[in-house]
């Protein structure tokens, strides 16, 4: 028997806790997920968190089929380079058996039911299968350039070869490689190369119309060539081509998805009956597209840019968007409205297999439990992916936030935000929940810590609101009070020996005060102002410098403490240092050009006049760049026209403060200004790529004489 003493041991309590905790803990809690999960939000700021999925089994291994020798006997016969994958509302597996030419049917415990193989018209390469709700089955038949239609049997009822219209190009290829058919009995192809979209085939095979097609990437370089060349060399040009839709599937409420590969924006489209992409972002209150949506993820580009190459899209029940990265392995998993919920990759260049990591994923499908099912074609298995604690949890309460059930919401988003601080869906759902309780102080540090504009932005509205309806009174009597004093005093006093001598003052006999105050008279008089500090001296090194020296002060405040709203950088740090040195390399390089040039160009200025007159003319950034910075604080993104028309009239008055400084410094007309100031901007240009080439020389020279050092030193 164990004593007493035993029982009090601090090493027998602590072991004794750790086998009831392994007892009480679920199995998945200590699941092994060869895998990392990950999320990145609208800063592309990368989040660990924990496994959305993990690994449940692998299915298709154990296939036979009669063997054609003996048919009263069964062979193995495993799955050749599987290309297309469907799930049925049974949870009944299809797998498109590209290399054995034919469909494999499964049931939901992955046992297999039949093998299709179409004796009466075979079957080959076949890359896409599709399950009606009849449960006829839709094969896209590559290898025959079809489409057959079987029923539930396996029995061929119809062909769908290339439709004979006046309305297809004689270019097109029809090479079927996936099909989706909605409840009208519509079909919807993708064709291997098919960049004008998915072909939509009415139930009798009559071409319909070319549905979901890809934009033309049309760049500010093409739009040149197109002013200047002629017609004969535009026609010598490679043709740019819209990206080819490479899948295709169907959700519970009729909504096409397509995903594309060549493309850097689009990739995924959520297509309505008209043929409207739903996950294209869209200014409030209209229609029109004010931006295409990116989506693949990469966990660390890197110097060199990589492109994701989405490949196949499945969508669960809840309307959640699940895509395969053909080229990186990833698996992107994003909401019906195309927000980004997780993505994940294992190391699939390991020499042997691991359960949960695809080596070359084909095909992606859902059923009705949200297991994901994701069509390995390297090792030919379908590895099984579950829902794991967390991934339910998010999954549970981003639904009722897309429903709109945000207080509903609020304590399951509690929970993924105590497992995980730094999920950002979770920031957001709580924030929607507090702005929905009127909590609008919570809402707005959470849509800050979530980086959301627009939502941080209504939560201050409803605060400034707020404040003004609770002291408007108030505000009303001080501005009264004020108005009523300022009135008195102004007829009290307008006699008195004081006024007069504040109206009859004179020019300051301080130099330095009397040139800084001559910024003042540049402004209402530029030409007169300018050519005053070129010939009347009113302009000197240390007020010249004192007025970059504010310009500059007001540009590090302007960009690092601009409220978020307007400036939405500042929630990754504004590093003042680097907008100090940017600054000073454009304004040494502005002087540096714009003297050269009027050397050569005719200029009656001297370096000084440039470098004196190019900082009085940058005053205008104090007047309005530091009350600009004040303002943002107080406004709402709803009055963002405002500050862009403050921000806008900044940049302008600066611009014209700089051409009437070169044109009164060096005695130009007008046309000359211009071409001044053209020729001034190239040669800023040429400096700036002269400096980089400088520097990446001076590397390499480093480089090169520490190598000699180590060769001399080692010898």
């Amino acid at each position: 028997m164990v004593s007493i003493k035993k029982w009090r041991h601090p090493l027998f309590l602590i072991l004794m806790i750790t086998l009831l905790a392994s007892a009480v803990l679920p199995s998945t809690a200590l699941a092994y997920v060869p895998f990392d999960t990950n999320y990145k939000d609208s800063y592309k700021r990368l989040t660990w968190t924990q496994a959305a999925y993990i690994p449940v089994e692998v299915m298709g291994r154990g296939i036979y089929a009669t063997d054609p020798k003996d048919p009263s006997k069964q062979m193995y016969s495993p799955l050749v380079q599987p290309k297309g994958l469907f799930i049925d509302e049974k949870d009944h597996v299809y797998i498109a058996d590209t290399g054995n030419n034919r469909i494999v049917h499964l049931n939901e415990k992955g046992e297999v039911q039949r093998i299709i193989q179409v004796d009466e018209s075979p079957l080959k390469k076949p890359e896409g299968v599709f399950i009606d709700k009849k449960g006829d089955i839709y094969v896209a038949d590559t290898g025959n350039k079809r489409i057959v239609r079987l029923d539930s049997g396996g029995k061929l009822i119809k062909e769908f070869k290339r439709p004979d219209s006046k309305f297809i190009p004689e270019s097109f290829k029809y090479d079927p490689v996936k099909v989706t058919v909605d409840k009208r009995g519509f079909l919807y192809i993708a064709t291997l190369g098919g960049y004008q979209g998915l072909l939509q085939l009415d139930p009798e095979g009559s071409f319909q119309s070319f549905f979901g097609a890809n934009k033309t990437v049309f760049s500010v370089m093409d739009a040149m060539k197109r002013m200047l060349y002629t017609r004969e060399m535009y026609l010598r040009e490679i043709s740019k081509l819209p990206g080819s839709v490479s899948s295709v599937t169907i959700d519970k409420n009729g909504f096409i998805y397509t995903v594309t590969k060549e493309v850097d924006k689009g990739q995924i489209k959520k297509l309505n009956i008209a043929g409207k992409d739903l996950l294209a972002m869209k200014k409030e209150g209209s229609d029109t597209e004010e931006k295409i949506k990116s989506f693949g993820e990469v966990r660390f580009p890197g110097k060199d840019k990589i492109v994701p190459k989405l490949h196949d899209v499945a969508v669960d029940k809840d309307g959640n968007i699940t895509v395969i990265d053909s080229a990186q392995k990833y698996v992107n998993q994003y909401d019906a409205n195309g927000n980004l919920l997780f993505f994940w990759s294992g190391d699939s260049k390991a020499t042997s297999s691991l359960l949960g990591v695809v080596k070359t994923p084909s095909a992606i499908a859902v059923n009705s439990k949200k297991q994901l099912f994701i069509l390995d074609e390297e090792n030919s298995v379908i590895q099984v992916l579950g829902l794991s604690e967390f991934g339910k949890l998010v999954h549970k309460a981003n639904q009722l936030t897309q429903e709109g059930r945000y207080e509903e919401s609020e304590k399951p988003w509690k929970e993924v935000s105590r497992l995980n601080a730094y999920y950002t869906p979770a920031m957001l759902g709580l924030a929607k929940a507090a702005y929905k309780k009127e909590e609008y102080d919570k809402a707005e540090r959470l849509y800050y810590a979530a980086g959301q504009i627009q939502g941080y932005s209504d939560s201050f509205w409803q605060l400034r609101l707020r404040w003004f309806q609770s002291h408007f009174s108030t505000l009303m009597n001080v501005i009264l009070v004020l108005g009523l004093a300022f009135y008195i005093f102004n007829r009290v006093t307008r006699k008195s020996k004081f006024r007069e001598k504040w109206v009859n003052r004179s020019e300051s006999q301080i130099s330095l005060i009397a040139q800084l105050k001559h910024a003042f008279y540049i402004l209402k008089h530029p030409i007169d102002g300018f050519s005053a500090i070129r010939y009347e001296g009113k302009g000197g090194f240390a007020s010249s410098s004192i007025m970059l020296l504010l310009a500059l002060v007001s540009f590090c405040i302007y960009r690092g403490f601009t409220d978020f709203k307007f400036n939405p950088d500042i929630i990754l740090d504004v590093d003042l240092m680097t907008v100090l040195f940017q600054f000073m390399i454009v304004w040494v390089c502005w002087i540096v050009s714009n003297y050269l040039i009027s050397t050569i160009y005719r200029g009656e200025g001297r370096f000084r006049d440039v470098a004196y007159g190019s900082s009085y003319a940058l005053f205008p950034l104090v007047l309005i760049g530091l009350p600009l910075t004040v303002l943002s604080h107080m406004m709402a993104l709803s009055e963002d026209s405002i500050y862009l028309f403050l921000q806008g009239a900044m940049v302008l008055w600066i611009g014209l403060m700089m051409f009437w400084q070169v044109q009164s410094m060096q005695n130009y007309s007008v046309g000359e200004t211009v071409m001044n100031i053209l020729l001034s901007i190239i040669t800023m240009t040429l400096l700036g790529v002269l400096v980089f080439i400088m520097f990446s020389l001076s590397s390499e020279l480093k480089d090169f004489l520490y190598s000699v050092y180590q060769e001399v030193t080692i010898r």
